[in-house]
């Protein structure tokens, strides 16, 4: 999936994986209870996520 990710094959991808999320995607769409809460790019949403539950989350998972 790197590789791919990597020569420009897009793609949707749902993961728990925010390491794998940071190095692969562009864009990140977090979502809580099926909404969208944050969306934006993936490495400035996983260093400075605007949201309250979007910090929450990755505060318990990085």
């Amino acid at each position: 999936m790197r590789d791919l990710a990597h020569h420009g094959m897009t793609m949707l991808l749902v993961t728990h994986e925010m390491a794998f999320a940071r190095d692969v995607a562009d864009e990140v769409l977090f979502m809580d209870n099926g909404i969208a809460v944050e969306r934006g790019d993936a490495r400035e949403v996983l260093a400075n996520p605007k949201e309250k539950r979007t910090q929450e989350f990755l505060e318990r998972v990085l």
